[in-house]
């Protein structure tokens, strides 16, 4: 398939949005239970969420560059029974309106206690940010099915498709929430978030990497003889049916080389994983924000890298009849 910029910049900005959320309220959890210490005046949360609410709004607004016909987007939303594209396009501005909620109640000092049983004391932004919780899920659920639902792209089809955009977008938030927390001065926050960010991008590379391993073992149902309904062994196409290109011939392949793609593939495995790995082992425990932003940036250009060949390894059973080109 032909990467489109747009769709990367969408499903990494989301992904990565999405993930800071998480990291966020996980923190906020583990505080109220006494797990990690208070955050204090900082407005850890509040700022938090501003910004995975601008990740969000910074995804949606590069989704509009690939629409042929912006005016008509709302549309998009009118298959929801039957369409994980029209599911996705309700669950992003739910989450984002969930998001927004979250960090207002934070920034405007709007908390409350809403829930009391003997010690445990819970308050209104943990009932307000499970529900973000749940649109966040969904959110992720949506979008990786729009590509894992396509049984005839077999690069896709697959549960680690699902499994991935999660492990990708949580570890780049939390990588993201990790270097917020260290600016802030939060200091078991940071070791705390540092951790889980570590953790989720050793299992996101355990998973990226069967994904990897399967798609290049994956045998097509789709040949040329099942195309053209002849059974014979050797079938040479001579022609690819037009004398120039065609929508067919830039929409449904990438055009680069084997060496090219071996390139990408080796670019965002590098700067997906072990850099960013060594950057955070080396700078969360003492606090050092300008390194852990940086691994937040380089994971971030890692994960555009990942999602151009994720989307340029979908080999689509047209291209048999273009293969000439």
């Amino acid at each position: 398939m032909h990467p489109a910029f747009s769709v990367i910049f969408l499903t990494t900005l989301i992904g990565a949005g999405q993930g800071l959320f998480l990291a966020l309220f996980s923190t906020q959890v583990y505080s109220e239970f006494d797990l990690l210490p208070g955050i204090g005046d900082t407005n850890f949360y509040g700022i938090g969420a501003a910004i995975s609410l601008a990740l969000l709004i910074g995804g949606l607004v590069s989704s509009i560059f690939h629409l042929g016909h912006p005016e008509r987007a709302w549309r998009s939303a009118a298959r929801w029974k039957t369409s994980w594209l029209s599911r996705e396009v309700i669950a992003l501005p739910t989450t984002m309106a969930a998001v927004f909620a979250y960090g207002l109640i934070h920034l405007m000092g709007l908390d409350s206690i809403a829930f009391t049983h003997g010690e445990i004391n819970l308050s209104m932004s943990l009932f307000v940010g499970v529900f973000a919780v749940i649109a966040t899920f969904a959110l992720f659920l949506c979008t990786a099915m729009i590509y894992a639902c396509i049984k005839f792209l077999q690069e896709w089809s697959s549960p680690l498709t699902v499994i991935n955009y999660f492990l990708f977008g949580t570890a780049s938030g939390f990588t993201l929430a990790t270097a917020l927390s260290s600016y802030l001065g939060l200091t078991e926050q940071t070791l705390f978030l540092g951790g889980w960010a570590i953790a989720l991008t050793v299992l996101v590379f355990i998973t990226r990497s069967a994904s990897l391993y399967r798609n290049s073992r994956i045998k097509h149902k789709s040949s040329i003889q099942t195309a053209i309904g002849v059974r014979h062994n050797k079938i040479e196409q001579k022609s690819q049916g037009a004398m120039g290109g065609s929508f067919n011939t830039r929409e449904y392949f990438h055009g680069k080389t084997a060496m090219f793609l071996k390139s990408i593939k080796f670019i965002f495995m590098i700067l997906v994983f072990p850099v960013p790995l060594v950057m955070l082992s080396a700078a969360m425990s003492n606090g050092n924000t300008e390194v852990l932003l940086a691994a937040f940036l380089i994971q971030y250009l890692g994960l555009v890298a990942e999602r151009w060949l994720f989307f340029a390894q979908a080999n689509h059973p047209q291209n048999i009849y273009y293969q000439t080109v």
